[in-house]
């Protein structure tokens, strides 16, 4: 075996190859001198199992390119990017080992670098170039393989980290992660992280900095469900636990157990982070949420966190007495807050905005709340307090088309308790749904222990004559008569199910109660709010300087909401100030990210 090095080769504003540069070389054997050239059908042949490289900025790092060839090859010619880099001999040899030296100058990633390769042979005939495309990717990538995390672990933001599989960070293993890390989960083994009972998360980003979790895939290829998801459980209280007394696995049975007796539990610090293209399929119909939360206790905070593209649920809660602020559902596919088993925590500033085509087959809704899948008055009850939330439905004006499976602003049902503040809710073919299939709700309605207060329910302009209507059709009678979509007049602003004590005229008596400050709002153009909320791209969500949002808040009536919330004088997420600015990606599908 004949070893060459060549001189040091300069790559400037690349930052990273993958690990490893190969390439096998065939060629078929060259004829004999005395051969009639006309008898020559074709180049010879060859081919170039794979080409990885890896490059450290402002490092050297030697690759070795190993060609075999047979009996007749007489030179192999490298190209980079399609201009002539160098030319190797084989000298009588059949394998040579061929070491670069790469020394990058500078980061740029993004950035593809294509090598060819050509071989001759004695009689000078060229076979075919075969050129690799490699991406530059900016960091390292370290593959974190399924199992536990135990002890202390950093990663930090010079690195990349695939998740391959579920990683666990163990009981009492403190993961910390550094602002500007990126976190990639793979798809093939459905790679998820999940933060056991008595392990710590420290997702610590920052404005300028945020952590980003998100697809594999390049631009372009990536779609929700391309790997797992955050999954975060802790030992505070659900109404299954204090029942059986044994901690409760989350949907999927992948292992997410969570639940006890501790409302202060403390899983870490989950800040500025965004987490984009998860919830993949653990079973058939049983999908990870984007963020999801087992019984995590009020110790732990969770604030800044956008939940962008998942197949499932934004976030979920499953019990638990966490306090959270400043969340974004952005374009998932099913419900964007999910409330269950108990959760009792609270909830301010939030906005959730929707795609018109994503929906999912089980019916997507802006809320969706239980008490339990039974909707049995097992205790502690679902009674967590939203205030200041931004609820951007699908149907932008009546002639928007959405899926099918669009359905509540927020459905609340199964005996759950949970209450509303200083809240904005648009463009869902139903408004507010109390469904008493199950029962509960309605009666915890009546008896103050659901509350709704200072809900704004603001529809699509003539759209189901109400402002409502069914999903996909257009009202085409007189714009404002009033009336119900002709031909399908299922959507409603108020909605209640047949078991609502008194009836749908007790439920709308309610919701109109003075002292409770509820508005109906035929078209959301009347509250000042930007239209490009409803659009692909960088939306306006604050409200514009004349709205009537900016100074209608009230929380005097809110009896819930205790020294915790910060009482703002604006319903909905935002006023006049942008609190997404600087860490929130609207263009998830356009970033190259390595």
């Amino acid at each position: 075996m004949k070893k060459i090095k060549n001189e040091k080769w300069p790559v400037k504003n690349l930052a990273l190859l993958p690990l490893l540069l190969l390439a096998t070389v065939f060629i078929l054997n060259s004829c004999d001198d005395e051969d009639p050239i006309e008898e020559i059908k074709g180049p010879p042949s060859f081919s170039v199992s794979s080409v990885t490289a890896q490059n450290v900025a402002g490092a050297e790092v030697a690759t070795t390119l190993s060609i075999e060839a047979p009996e007749g090859a007489k030179s192999l010619a490298i190209l980079r990017n399609g201009a002539p880099h160098s030319s190797v001999s084989f000298n009588g040899e059949t394998t040579i080992d061929y070491e670069f030296v790469y020394e990058v100058e500078a980061l740029e990633f993004g950035t593809i670098i294509t090598f060819s390769f050509q071989v001759s042979d004695q009689r000078d005939r060229s076979t075919d170039i075969k050129t690799f495309a490699v991406t530059i990717i900016a960091k390292p990538i370290v593959e974190i393989p399924e199992g536990f995390l135990e002890g202390t672990i950093n990663w930090t933001a010079d690195n990349i980290y695939r998740l391959n599989g579920f990683v666990r960070v163990d009981d009492g293993a403190k993961l910390y992660i550094e602002p500007g890390t990126l976190i990639i989960g793979d798809r093939e083994s459905k790679g998820t992280l999940i933060v056991q009972m008595g392990g710590q998360i420290f997702a610590e980003g920052t404005k300028e900095n945020p952590i980003v979790m998100t697809s594999e895939n390049p631009p372009g290829l990536r779609e929700p469900g391309d790997w797992g998801g955050l999954v975060v459980c802790g030992r505070a209280p659900n109404n299954v636990t204090a029942v059986t007394g044994q901690p409760v696995e989350l949907e999927g049975g992948y292992g997410g157990w969570h639940g006890g007796n501790d409302p202060d539990d403390n899983s870490g610090v989950i800040r500025y982070v965004r987490i984009e293209y998860a919830g993949i399929p653990i079973n058939p119909n049983e999908e990870v949420n984007t963020l999801t939360m087992g019984s995590v206790g009020r110790g732990t905070v969770i604030e800044y966190v956008m939940a962008s593209y998942g197949l499932d649920d934004a976030f979920e809660w499953f019990g638990g007495t966490v306090d959270n602020r400043y969340l974004i559902a952005y374009r998932n596919l099913d419900d964007d807050w999910d409330v269950d088993l108990g959760f009792s925590g609270r909830m301010q500033f939030g906005l959730s905005i929707r795609g018109a085509s994503l929906a999912d087959q089980s019916g997507s809704n802006g809320f969706e709340v239980d008490n339990n899948g039974a909707g049995s008055n097992a205790q502690p009850y679902t009674s967590g307090i939203f205030a200041n939330i931004t609820n951007i439905g699908p149907k932008k004006t009546r002639e928007t088309p959405i899926s099918l499976q669009f359905q509540h602003a927020a459905q609340l049902r199964r005996n759950s308790r949970i209450s509303i503040y200083n809240s904005i809710m648009t463009g869902y073919p139903d408004g507010l749904y109390i469904d008493d299939a199950r029962g509960g709700s309605g009666q915890a309605a009546l008896d103050g222990e659901l509350q709704i207060r200072n809900v704004w329910l603001a529809g699509v302009e003539h759209w189901g004559g109400n402002g409502y209507g069914s999903a996909g059709d257009i009202f085409t009678g007189a714009p404002a008569n009033g009336a119900q979509h002709p031909n399908a007049p299922r959507g409603r602003a108020l909605k209640s199910h047949e078991n609502f004590p008194g009836g749908q005229d007790a439920y709308e008596e309610w919701f109109h109660r003075e002292e409770f400050n509820n508005h109906l709002i035929e078209s959301w153009s009347e509250l000042g709010i930007d239209e490009s909320i409803f659009d692909l791209g960088i939306p306006k969500v604050t409200l514009s300087s004349g709205s009537v949002l900016l100074d209608a808040a009230r929380w005097d009536n809110t009896p819930k909401a205790d020294d915790w919330f910060e009482q703002v004088p604006y319903v909905g997420a935002f006023g006049t100030e942008d609190w997404t600015e600087g860490w929130a990606e609207w263009n998830a599908h356009l970033v190259r990210y390595f």
